[in-house]
């Protein structure tokens, strides 16, 4: 049985991938390509056998799946491609619309939780479509919207051009993830690796080793990848670099800890069942 692998477009996900597309390490499964909703949308309904996922989505139905251990997208402060752009500051936002990316589970709820915690404001949150344009995509064009939530290399690409142009229609921009450390003091983990728990387990295993030894190249050739993100997306290749080198790709004590009181604070606001963290192992 070929096991079907999931896999992120955006350039966050290069350091995993790389040396995988560049056939320096072989994968023995098939990859399926899609934004992360949509690849929750897949693994959640069997489709897929290994994929990396919004944590929401692992914390939606834990029971369903195990986490690869030592694999994730985390930050410690700032992520930089997961921010809020607004016309005014956040706190003002009460009762305006604000357009949501319709790409993440994870970011929508972390924003969430900032507004009603951070920032105490109630506002009036439009996923992002066709008629009032999708926020995953950057454009310029947020309809009645004050503030939007862009993800992915869009919050990149919209943020190189803010900094090119005076800030433009967005005087005040919001870095998730470093909202979030601010507020607790821990890492933020974006997105998890995961396998069915009807995966058999050698065939999980061999995916997870061959993952792992794929993102160790990554990481140690992160000038080639910053490269490759310059060229997919007009950023320079100094900031892609930078932002590359400033994500975390493991899952150590300190971002389990992030993770978990992040799932705390949802279950708490009753929006996932409460659960525990069940790892992949041999």
């Amino acid at each position: 049985m070929t096991l079907r692998v999931g896999r992120i477009p955006y350039v966050n996900c290069y350091p995993v991938y790389g040396a995988i597309d560049r056939g320096v390490v072989r994968l023995d499964a098939s990859l399926v390509t899609g934004v992360p909703t949509e690849l929750n949308h897949l693994v959640s309904e069997g489709k897929l056998d290994v994929s990396v996922v919004s944590a929401v989505e692992y914390a939606r139905d834990s029971r369903r799946y195990l986490l690869l251990p030592d694999l994730a997208i985390s930050c410690d402060g700032p992520v930089r491609s997961v921010m809020l752009f607004s016309s005014r500051p956040a706190e003002e936002l009460g009762r305006e619309r604000v357009l949501v990316s319709a790409s993440s589970m994870t970011s929508v709820a972390l924003l969430e939780l900032l507004f009603e915690h951070v920032w105490q404001a109630r506002p009036e949150f439009v996923r992002g479509d066709a008629e009032h344009g999708d926020a995953e995509h950057g454009d310029d064009d947020a309809g009645e919207c004050v503030a939007r939530l862009v993800i992915g290399d869009a919050a990149l690409v919209l943020a190189d051009k803010r900094r090119k142009s005076g800030n433009g229609r967005y005087p005040h921009a919001y870095d998730l993830g470093e909202e979030w450390k601010a507020w607790t003091g821990l890492p933020f983990v974006f997105a998890v690796w995961v396998a069915q728990r009807s995966t058999p387990v050698a065939q999980s295993l061999g995916v997870h080793a061959t993952l792992i030894e794929s993102r160790d190249w990554g990481l140690a050739h992160l000038d080639t990848l910053a490269q490759a993100a310059s060229e997919a997306t007009g950023v320079s290749r100094e900031d892609c670099r930078e932002y590359l080198s400033g994500l975390d790709y493991g899952l150590s004590y300190e971002h389990l800890a992030g993770l978990t009181e992040f799932f705390r604070r949802l279950v708490h606001a009753g929006r996932v069942p409460n659960g525990t963290l069940a790892f992949l192992v041999g």
